[in-house]
């Protein structure tokens, strides 16, 4: 027995391996073979640069500047590429994290940006893998296989979310198996520093739990609050100008034929990399955000009601946590602007699957069927290749009924995540009150 499970391991940590190695290889071959150079990390390390040398990151003409003394040129006919270099829309506490790469030249700053991206996002994937396998090896391996082997966007580019995710899942682990809960406090607050729309509504659980759960996120809020002071007063003595700056780039990346415009039209869903939010959905049927968008903050608005209060009332134990944690992430990913790469934060999805299949029966059954499609409609290789066969399917005068058509052929992720997250809502109101704990061997 003991040698049989030994195997099984060991195969199932290969398997694993083989996944991370196809996202890096093909990861890096694809960031070799871009022209512009400037998507995903070389634009933070730019605009950082642009700031050290007393320039105003969110002004156009300066990050032009910046780019044309690197030697790096945007294709002018490229729309997308000439928002995401010169329109600079991170918050300014990037700054702080992105600074002593900065010193460095892009190459090696970019390489060691990679390294510790890949880092952490490999060993929040191999904590989630850790805990699943306690419950169910086969269902773990093969969820964390897919989100491994899809991972080709991020390391490509070393988009910020790829170590935002890391260690969301780290400090995540931390908090609820109760150990290293300081590395988990600096995890989350420097998560929260750079992508607070990733990892807020996790802080936003452990807000809620109450107990040492609430005191571990006010740890991580003060600490995220005196980083952000930092940054703002460095950006504000700089670039006194950066907020109105900030905020039309923001309008300008937002707006019809922006990068960040979930319309139906729109060149931020015809990629691998595509929005994933509810109005990318709903905007088939209607291409008017004054009726996408509030129907999608009355829909997210309406759980998220329901989910804060079924967590307040709830008697909280590790195992529901896993639940609750899985659903409030889902349904942020659909309130607002998300892209597929965010929702590998979908990690967290693996020892909630695993704990239920476990239990059998159709609720196990339920699980593995929604996480598996969440964590395959969000991944890169199938989102390529629905976006090539999907690109010509949406027709302006088409009738209602082809219309939603379209949206659950050409845009299944947004109705995916919204299943999961009241699947795993439901789920968490069901739970019996008494304290559940996970098996000392998952550690």
């Amino acid at each position: 027995m003991g040698s049989a499970t030994g195997r099984m391991q060991r195969t199932s940590l290969l398997l694993l391996l083989l996944g991370a190695s196809i996202s890096i290889l093909w990861g890096i071959s694809l960031e070799r073979g871009s022209r512009a150079g400037v998507m995903g990390f070389p634009g933070v390390y730019l605009g950082t640069k642009c700031l050290l040398q007393h320039g105003d990151p969110y002004n156009v003409e300066q990050m032009q500047k910046v780019y044309d003394s690197a030697g790096l040129t945007v294709p002018s006919q490229s729309a997308a590429l000439r928002q995401s270099a010169t329109l600079y829309v991170n918050l300014p506490t990037t700054f702080l994290f992105v600074a002593p790469f900065a010193l460095l030249p892009l190459g090696v700053a970019q390489t060691a940006w990679l390294i510790l991206t890949i880092s952490c996002f490999i060993l929040g994937a191999f904590l989630m893998w850790r805990l699943g396998n306690s419950y169910s090896p086969g269902v773990s391996v093969f969820l964390a296989f897919i989100v491994l082997a899809n991972c080709e966007v991020i390391f490509s580019g070393g988009n910020t979310a790829g170590l935002v995710v890391g260690l969301c899942v780290i400090a995540v682990w931390c908090f609820l198996q109760d150990r290293l809960v300081g590395v988990g406090v600096v995890c989350l607050a420097i998560a929260l520093a750079i992508k607070p729309h990733d990892a807020g509504p996790l802080w936003f659980y452990f807000l809620l739990a109450g107990h040492r759960h609430t005191k571990r996120a006010l740890q991580s809020g003060l600490l995220t609050l005196a980083l952000a002071g930092i940054a703002f007063v460095w950006v504000a003595d700089v670039a006194p100008n950066w907020l109105p700056e900030f905020r039309a780039n923001l309008a300008i990346i937002s707006a019809r034929g922006g990068i960040n415009e979930p319309g139906p039209l729109s060149i931020g869903v015809g990629s691998p990399d595509m929005i994933i939010d509810l109005q990318t959905f709903v905007s088939v049927l209607t291409d008017d955000p004054h009726i996408y968008n509030p129907i999608t903050y009355a829909v997210c608005a309406l759980l998220l009601g329901v989910w804060s209060f079924v967590v307040l009332r709830s008697k909280q134990s590790v195992q529901k946590a896993w639940f609750a944690l899985v659903s409030v992430m889902s349904l942020s990913m659909l309130v607002t602007y998300h892209r597929s790469y965010d929702a590998r934060l979908l990690l967290l999805s693996i020892p909630a699957c695993c704990m239920l299949w476990a239990e059998g029966g159709a609720i196990g059954w339920i699980a593995f069927v929604l996480s598996a499609a969440a964590i395959v409609f969000t991944a890169d290789i199938p989102l390529a290749l629905l976006t090539h066969a999907t690109r010509d399917l949406y027709s302006p005068t088409g009738s209602i009924l082809a219309k939603l058509g379209v949206s659950v052929v050409a845009r299944p992720a947004p109705l995916i995540l919204l299943a999961i997250a009241i699947f795993y809502l439901f789920v968490f109101a069901r739970r019996d009150r008494s304290a559940e704990t996970l098996p000392a061997s998952s550690t």
